[in-house]
C-alpha cells in the first residue's frame, strides 16, 4: 500500500475499535491519517476519563500511547474543523477510508451528502473519487432511518462492516472480540496484518 489510509473516528460509543486498528497499522508499518470528529473528545471523557489532546501532534502521541505503540509506522492527526487538509481534496491520493466507530449521525450526514467537517468531507472525497469507503457503525437497535441511511451508502460504494463479533475463533478476550471486527473490515480494502484464526468449514 503506497498511498496513506484515513481512519476516521466518530463520536459513537467503542473507541477501543479505533485503537486497536491503530496498533495493528502501526505495527504493520502502514501511513496513516487520523481524524477524529468533535463528539470523539466527549466520548473519550465519558467512557475512558481521559481528555483527547486537540493538537495534532499531542494527538499523535496520545494516539500511539494509547495504541501501545510508540514507534513504526506513519500517523499524522487532524483538526476534526480543519477542512482544508490534505485528505479534503480528491487530488489527494489515498488507500481509502475507515470509519470506526461510526456513529449514526455520521451515517445520516454522508448519506445526505453533508461536509460539516474535516472526517465528513474526507469521506466524501472517497466516494466521489471511486474509492473504498468503509463503516463500522456501532448502534443498536436501528431504526428504519438508520437502515435506509446505511442502504443509501452502500449504493453510492461504501463497504458496511457492522460491530458485530464472531465466535468460531474462540475469543478469550474483550480485545479478541474488538479484532475480528476489525480484522473483518481490513479484509474489505485486502489489508491483512491482524492474526485471526479464520473459518476453514465445519
Amino acid at each position: 500500500m503506497t498511498n496513506p489510509l484515513i481512519l476516521g473516528v466518530t463520536g459513537a460509543s467503542g473507541l477501543i475499535y479505533a485503537v486497536r486498528a491503530l496498533k495493528f497499522l502501526l505495527e504493520a508499518d502502514y501511513a496513516i491519517e487520523l481524524v477524529a470528529s468533535k463528539s470523539t473528545y466527549m466520548v473519550w471523557q465519558a467512557e475512558q476519563d481521559i481528555r483527547l489532546p486537540p493538537e495534532p501532534d499531542q494527538q499523535e502521541r496520545f494516539w500511539r500511547q494509547q495504541a501501545g505503540v510508540t514507534q513504526g509506522g506513519n500517523l499524522i492527526c487532524h483538526r476534526w474543523g480543519d477542512v482544508g487538509a490534505a485528505i479534503a481534496s480528491g487530488s489527494f491520493r489515498t488507500s481509502g477510508m475507515v470509519i470506526m466507530p461510526c456513529s449514526m449521525s455520521t451515517v445520516a450526514k454522508l448519506a445526505a451528502g453533508l461536509s460539516s467537517d474535516l472526517l465528513e468531507r474526507a469521506a466524501d472525497v472517497q466516494l466521489k473519487e471511486g474509492r473504498q469507503l468503509v463503516i463500522v457503525p456501532r448502534e443498536t437497535p436501528l431504526s428504519l432511518i438508520h437502515l435506509r441511511n446505511l442502504t443509501t451508502l452502500a449504493e453510492a460504494g461504501a463497504r458496511i462492516v457492522p460491530a458485530i463479533p464472531a465466535w468460531y475463533h474462540n475469543p478469550q478476550t474483550i480485545e479478541d472480540l474488538v479484532d475480528f471486527v476489525v480484522a473483518r473490515a481490513f479484509d474489505q480494502l485486502n489489508i491483512d496484518c491482524i492474526p485471526m484464526k479464520r473459518w476453514q468449514g465445519g
